[in-house]
């Protein structure tokens, strides 16, 4: 570490985390790609298919606080490459359900999708962790954009070679293929990431810079030797849960993944059923709407970095991005009023484009995040976010099935990006740096947490 121009190794660090992002979204849609034929297959209503959609959810949700404890304790690089590789080889044994009897292989189609869930619970926690010890402060929004906009790439990359997967093959063939993928890239993962001071390609000069804008350098220094600390204290969760402005932004995130989760599951039976389309022809449509979120996820990110560089105030320039992105997002709802199939897919487009730009809450928490427990405020902030992977696909299910259509489903889908608005709006206030109250060895009861600006 001699050179005096900087290495940028923290671009390959996001290279490999924009990589991963993508894999785990593309395994996350398997479900909803296979969905209208694996319906026809085993002969399934929508409610059970809701159900089966929400398997991924329940567990995602409950393994949210454990996985960011777990990155705390043994931090980032273990932690997820046993992710990577646990998700992608449940996702394979998915491709085997339909040996079974009908009863068992839905049985065991939700018990494999939960498993799934459970196994990707670390990543994005892993994703905030990896940011925020990798990138300066003005830098952040950009980072966690771009690792965030790997979820619209995933269906720009996969969706239509997955609905010609299912089209030529069968459904099963889908989750062999991507489980697959998975699995090799564990392997690579484990080779690539390391913390920044133990990457053997980095350089003095980019250490220091990174160190001295205020990346958190040192977060896995003690993993890193083989050392455990004593992981977080579990009184940090009750002080974050009293404050106003996480809960705004854990609110705004449920929301925000409420959209998301209607295009993860149902957008591409809603082209099928709703709207006539071949799967085949679904799995390329699919790709449009993701195109356009995948530039608004980018551009969200820039914006806000830029905002912040101008001198506008941390609370400006993540906001700003945020409530303007999701008032296009609830655009969706006009599909309800438009036949022309251009028109319906220009609209979901335009809705994508939207929530991409509005979809910055990792670049907030990254923000936000006391530096003792980064992982497991991340965990936090997924676990309310992720309750929508539940919630959704069941009462989207429900809808359909009481009503024999998408319309209302749609308008729930636009009434999320009103509601995460007003929580940005009302709710959250100033975007600052939480910092924790350690809780005494004796004593009484501790006060509420404080805050200082970032």
């Amino acid at each position: 570490m001699h050179a005096t121009k900087p290495t940028h190794v923290r671009y390959l660090i996001l290279l490999m985390l924009f990589v991963v992002t993508t894999i785990n979204y593309a395994d996350r849609a398997t479900i909803a790609i296979a969905g209208s034929s694996l319906q026809k297959d085993l002969g399934i209503d929508a409610v059970t298919l809701g159900y089966i959609f929400s398997a991924f959810g329940w567990a995602y949700v409950a393994g949210q606080i454990p996985g960011g404890w777990l990155l705390d304790r043994f931090g980032s690089k273990k932690v997820y490459a046993l992710s990577i590789f646990t998700w992608s080889l449940f996702t394979v044994l998915q491709g085997y359900v339909g040996e079974f009897g009908v009863s068992t292989a839905v049985v065991a189609l939700f018990m494999l999708r939960f498993l799934v869930g459970l196994a990707e619970a670390p990543s994005f926690p892993g994703n905030a962790r990896i940011v925020a010890a990798w990138f300066p402060t003005a830098e952040r929004g950009t980072a966690s954009a771009i690792f965030n906009s790997a979820q619209y790439f995933a269906t720009v990359l996969f969706a239509p070679l997955m609905g010609w997967i299912v089209y030529r093959f069968g459904w099963q063939h889908v989750f062999i293929v991507m489980g697959a993928i998975g699995i090799v890239f564990s392997l690579i993962w484990l080779k690539v990431i390391h913390s920044p001071r133990q990457h053997p390609m980095i350089n003095e000069a980019e250490l220091n810079h990174i160190a001295a804008n205020g990346a958190m350098v040192d977060m896995d220094q003690d993993k890193a030797k083989g050392k455990k600390t004593d992981g977080p204290k579990w009184d940090y969760i009750r002080q974050l849960l009293t404050n106003r402005m996480m809960l705004g932004v854990y609110l705004g995130q449920y929301c925000i993944n409420g959209i998301t989760y209607f295009f993860l599951t149902w957008f591409p039976v809603y082209l099928v059923q709703d709207r006539g389309m071949t799967i085949l022809k679904a799995g390329f449509i699919a790709s449009l709407p993701a195109i356009c979120g995948f530039i608004g996820g980018v551009l969200g990110g820039v914006i806000s970095d830029y905002l912040l560089r101008k001198g506008h105030s941390l609370t400006f320039a993540r906001k700003a991005p945020i409530i303007a992105g999701l008032l296009v997002s609830s655009s969706i709802i006009a599909c309800n009023y438009v036949d022309v199939e251009w028109m319906v897919v220009g609209f979901m487009a335009l809705a994508f484009f939207g929530k991409g730009v509005g979809a910055l809450g990792w670049a907030v928490v990254s923000d936000t995040s006391p530096k003792q427990i980064a992982g497991l405020s991340g965990g936090l902030f997924n676990t309310f976010g992720n309750l929508a992977s539940i919630t959704t696909p069941i009462v989207i299910g429900y809808i359909i099935s009481t009503t024999g259509s998408f319309k209302w489903a749609l308008v729930f889908v636009g009434a999320n990006a009103l509601v995460a608005v007003f929580s940005y709006l009302v709710i959250v206030g100033p975007i600052k740096r939480v910092v924790l109250k350690e809780p005494p060895s004796k004593g009484p009861e501790l006060t509420n947490l404080t805050e200082a600006h970032s």
